[in-house]
């Protein structure tokens, strides 16, 4: 078990980190700008409030919780949809857009806890879930207008895997090696497979629309005098170095960065971040 010290400081990184997830995930999907505050810990919260589960396979038993007022995660999910062009949404759509949201902010609370940690974290599959109760820290989200409540609770397992030698600092830094976790069983993590919730009757529709996607590892402009000397063995430089990310584009725009990785001796891309709605229509090629 971690000291006060040590606790304390997981869990203002923790709370951090959170907040910062969130916010990107909010702008990403309305394309407007976003405040997350943190506010108080120990709020009342309202007995209607939903809750989604998150696991992570930090180490077994790693969840997060977060909760929203109905009218909290009913306003989110519409501004969304309205911004894309769906004004007569249902509950049901809101709900489910809201709860996208929440699964984007946790895969960037992922890719961060595995800077904490030094060692790869993935997210597993959610469910909507109510939290033991044990501490709840208050959030306030504001998009445009004013501040909405959001609702945060965390495993104590969590503050312990970030911990493991009785000090944040002992925890490897980003990219330094650590021993590799040991194996665990779907009935001792948290983040064990349930059946997926209702999807939108819109995004139903799109499921099956194929879409070309591509990595660009950088560009480059030459002369047609440079053009035309170009032979077997001659490099191009690129307008890129090597420590940046690459971009993933999806129809002929940019929506992500990422880096490349080795799969079973093929490349592949482990996307980093998800760019905002602005920036998407400013790499339209």
């Amino acid at each position: 078990m971690p000291s006060g010290a040590e606790s304390s400081t997981v869990q203002q990184w923790f709370v951090k980190e959170w907040a910062l997830r969130l916010k990107q995930s909010v702008e990403a999907m309305t394309g407007e700008a976003a405040q997350v505050q943190h506010v108080v810990e120990g709020a009342e919260v309202p007995p209607d409030t939903l809750w989604w589960m998150q696991g992570f396979d930090l180490a077994p038993g790693c969840a997060v919780w977060v909760g929203a007022p109905p009218q909290v995660w009913s306003a989110i999910g519409a501004k969304v949809l309205s911004g894309a062009g769906i004004d007569d949404s249902t509950p049901e759509d809101q709900r489910s857009t809201y709860q996208e949201i929440l699964q984007q902010a946790f895969a960037g609370l992922a890719h961060g806890l595995t800077g904490f940690a030094g060692r790869e974290v993935n997210a597993g599959t959610g469910k909507e879930d109510s939290p033991p109760g044990r501490s709840v820290t208050v959030f306030h989200l504001s998009i445009g207008s004013g501040p909405c409540p959001v609702f945060l609770e965390w495993s104590e397992q969590i503050a312990r895997a970030l911990t493991p030698a009785g000090s944040p600092a002992a925890a490897p830094k980003r990219g330094e090696s650590s021993p590799a976790a040991s194996p665990t069983t779907p009935k001792e993590t948290a983040c064990e497979t349930v059946p997926e919730g209702p999807t939108t009757r819109t995004l139903d529709l799109l499921y099956d629309v194929e879409l070309p996607v591509s990595v660009s590892f950088g560009r480059a402009h030459l002369p047609l005098k440079e053009v035309l000397k170009l032979a077997s063995g001659s490099i191009v430089e690129l307008n890129r170095t090597v420590a940046e990310p690459v971009e993933i584009i999806v129809n002929n725009c940019v929506i992500a960065r990422g880096e490349v990785v080795v799969v079973e001796g093929n490349y592949g891309v482990r996307i980093q971040q998800i760019i905002s709605r602005h920036e998407r229509l400013r790499t339209l090629h």
